[in-house]
């Protein structure tokens, strides 16, 4: 069977490309808009363009399950450069469609533009002539690993999300689970929550204290407080959708049932178990 991966040169399709063939039997097409940038994947590369609809069906042709990440752009229209790759697979023959959508808050915040593009791609996927697997992603916890440096210099986490749970996971987890839901037949016409255990921003700076031995607290914020920081550091539209997630949290819309044993056949890695490998891998980096 060949499966084809969208978006293959950014994080999480790369990762879901090396998940796939780790497991063995399958042919493995890399999707990318810049098909140089996919080069270092070592498989086969196609053009996979989403405003392309002509030369998305031309590169799907000989593929049986494409797996579709969700793209980048705005929420208008990142919805019609979806429809693209659902049209262009059910032209080229494609036989299953598998969706990366996401959790979060449907409205109220400046992220629920997004979550409700994805609900209508969800929508979408469903309505096509093609099977189909969906999973909604928990948030990656690796950005909050990667800000270290600026939490040890504030002293502490300070976000809008108070003290309700978010669902992490992280993208070695997210394409484990993928890969078998691209490769396993069980999986068709399911719509899967994927995270691990629910963290509270406290909860999170403990494990982060544990890892990196510092000393953080967590600090709530306003979410007009925590918007406007994030627009200052970020910009208006990225500040105000980093805001909108947290704003989100708060709202309960990221603690949700998590599906990810049933779809990846396992549990979800333990964050003791994920912290005590940040530890020791940031303790081999003071050594070098």
């Amino acid at each position: 069977m060949t499966i084809a991966v969208t978006a293959a040169s950014g994080k999480l399709g790369s990762e879901i490309i090396r998940a796939v063939a780790r497991l063995g039997s399958h042919s493995v097409v890399a999707l990318a808009r810049t098909p140089s940038k996919a080069e270092f994947l070592g498989v086969e590369v196609r053009s996979g363009d989403y405003d392309s609809r002509v030369a998305l069906e031309k590169s799907l042709r000989g593929v049986k399950t494409v797996l579709l990440v969700s793209g980048m752009d705005e929420p208008a229209r990142r919805v019609e450069q979806h429809r693209n790759v659902i049209r262009a697979a059910e032209d080229a023959g494609v036989r299953k469609i598998v969706y990366t959508s996401v959790q979060g808050a449907e409205a109220g915040t400046a992220f629920s533009p997004i979550v409700q593009s994805n609900r209508q791609t969800e929508q979408d996927v469903q309505d096509s002539r093609l099977d189909w697997a969906i999973g909604r992603n928990g948030i990656y916890i690796e950005p909050d690993v990667e800000f270290i440096d600026a939490y040890k210099k504030a002293g502490c986490i300070a976000n809008c999300a108070g003290d309700r749970k978010c669902g992490y996971t992280t993208r070695p987890e997210l394409a484990y689970a993928y890969a078998r839901m691209l490769t396993e037949e069980t999986h068709n016409g399911q719509t899967y929550n994927l995270h691990g255990e629910a963290l509270t921003q406290a909860q999170l700076a403990s494990y982060l204290n544990r890892a990196f031995h510092t000393n953080l607290s967590y600090r709530e914020m306003t979410v007009a407080a925590y918007e406007q920081e994030r627009v200052a550091a970020l910009g208006e539209f990225l500040g105000r959708v980093i805001a909108g997630i947290y704003a989100g949290i708060r709202e309960g819309g990221m603690d949700n049932p998590s599906h990810f044993s049933h779809a990846a056949g396992r549990e979800h890695q333990r964050w003791a178990d994920y912290f005590a490998d940040v530890g020791t891998a940031a303790g081999q980096d003071l050594l070098h």
